[in-house]
């Protein structure tokens, strides 16, 4: 059967938009419940046939590697993209925190990949190339700005990768790196690099405690923000005591009828 030359670009345009939602959707089954997912559960997620899957994967391990390719091209990507930024230092430990940060939720699909079961990696191979290089590139222009340890290798950036996710994997997903590994991170840092950031972390805390509070809520008064313990709403008990007679009388039965 020959296809119309009008109708085979909207089929090739059909068949990437359906091979897109379904690494989506596989994505999002692999990060909650992990390799055990079904192509039947990722086609319901995805809102295409059984077939469609098939046709595009046609088994588990074809879909799995696609998926970590996609990652891993995305991340390479990323990393691309940071090169062009001003303050590569700044970038490389923006990057290193996205990866240890969102590579929790792939754990089982990252534990597969490490396996020695012989299940084809042609593709992920190359995407894993194409990261290395975009991460050694941006690796060696923060070591030119002084912003990262001279001794530093991309094999050494890609082994704390393993442990930091390792420790990152005990928090909830979407939480803020662990200390542990912001510690490792810093370790990265050249001293004089190390010692800056952290003289701009305590100028940005002392600008932080230094602003203004906001003024009483009841007469608009200036209030003091104690040194030590939770800080201060009103200026004094008896705006407190105020307030709160405020709210009882608001929400009394007789107002809210009224």
């Amino acid at each position: 059967m020959t296809v119309p030359n009008g109708t085979e670009p909207a089929v090739r345009a059909d068949a990437r938009r359906n091979r897109a939602l379904i690494l989506a959707a596989a994505q999002r089954a692999l990060a909650e419940r992990g390799t055990s997912v079904s192509l039947m559960e990722v086609a319901r997620r995805a809102g295409v046939g059984a077939g469609t899957v098939h046709r595009h994967f046609p088994t588990k391990t074809a879909l799995l590697e696609a998926v970590m390719q996609e990652r891993v091209d995305g991340l390479a990507a990323l990393a691309a993209e940071h090169l062009t930024d001003p303050d590569p230092g700044a970038a490389f430990f923006a990057l290193s925190t996205h990866v240890i940060v969102t590579t929790p939720g792939n754990k089982d699909l990252c534990d597969l990949v490490q396996s020695d079961d012989g299940w084809p990696r042609a593709l992920l191979r190359g995407a894993g190339e194409r990261f290395h290089r975009a991460l050694g590139a941006l690796l060696v222009a923060a070591q030119r700005q002084g912003a990262v340890r001279a001794e530093v290798t991309v094999t050494d950036v890609l082994d704390i990768f393993t442990g930091c996710v390792a420790i990152q994997r005990h928090r909830q997903t979407g939480d803020p790196v662990a200390p542990a590994v912001a510690l490792i991170l810093d370790a990265l840092r050249t001293p004089s690099s190390a010692v800056t950031e952290l003289a701009k972390t305590d100028r940005d805390e002392t600008a932080r405690r230094s602003e203004s509070p906001a003024p009483c809520p009841v007469c608009r008064a200036p209030v003091h923000r104690p040194t030590i313990g939770r800080p201060a709403r009103y200026c004094s008990p008896a705006c407190r005591q105020k307030a709160h007679r405020l709210r009882s009388s608001s929400n009394s039965p007789r107002l809210r009828r009224a």
